[in-house]
């Protein structure tokens, strides 16, 4: 018992220097939609599982290693023990709650961030080789995704050649585009800022240049932006080429 006692505890201490090199030194972007927080939640638990895990098997073994080890002029076999049944029952069930836990945990946080609200603004996203174009309501276009802060959007998104994948770091929401269908993806900003909207998926030739701007606003700003693209713009597709070549 005082050897299980004294390796839980070092398994303890492992798990939170465990948990704390990978946090800081594998640090995330900004939390920048309500989204984020919900699937921060889900990297933190799996975190501390990935740091338990390696923390219980290295002590375990580095422990054994140096109080079990063979001592100099012992040449005594080896004590003959049998299996410990209450030790196989823990260490088959606790595993399966972890998992049955990890998929509880999955399908709440997937229900969360794609859950509808009320007052959703529309967006539609279309990709192309090699950038993105974003319809606004009363049809004003940009090649620049601007969005109000704490504004709920549902993006309608499609492709006009391959498959395309949209995704903000700071957002940490990605979805595919592809050709043929409408993929849908919701996100709430919360933090005012410039970030740069990024393809996931590989492409083509020119797949590492598939960026565009994206800026939170204030909703203030907002207002005012596509009003000033409504008034001065006349909505057309001009910015998305009929036939692109390389």
């Amino acid at each position: 018992m005082r050897h299980f006692i004294i390796v839980g505890v070092l398994t303890i201490v492992g798990t939170i220097l465990m948990a704390l090199l990978l946090k800081y030194s594998l640090p995330l972007p900004t939390e920048a939609s309500t989204q984020a927080l919900t699937v921060d939640r889900v990297f933190d638990v799996h975190i501390i599982l990935v740091s338990f895990f390696f923390s219980l098997v290295m002590v375990f073994m580095l422990y054994s290693l140096v109080v079990f080890r063979r001592r100099q002029g012992d040449d005594r076999p080896g004590e003959h023990f049998e299996g410990n049944t209450a030790l196989e029952i823990v260490w088959t069930v606790v595993p399966l709650l972890i998992v049955f836990g990890l998929m509880a945990l999955g399908v709440t946080s997937l229900n969360k961030v794609t859950k509808a609200q009320d007052n959703e603004a529309v967006v539609q996203v279309q990709g192309f080789q090699w950038s993105w174009v974003f319809e606004y309501p009363d049809g004003v276009i940009s090649p620049e995704l601007v969005l109000a802060v704490d504004q709920p959007v549902r993006f309608e998104m499609t492709s006009k050649d391959v498959i395309h994948s949209f995704w903000v770091p700071e957002f940490r929401i990605k979805q595919d585009l592809v050709p043929g269908r409408t993929t849908v993806v919701r996100i709430t900003p919360r933090e005012e800022g410039e970030y740069k909207l990024r393809c996931a998926e590989l492409c083509g030739l020119s797949h590492w240049s598939m960026l565009a701007p994206v800026r939170v606003v204030s909703q203030e700003e907002y207002d005012a932006w596509l009003s000033e693209k409504t008034a001065g713009e006349a909505p057309a597709l001009a910015a998305v080429p009929a036939e692109t070549t390389e």
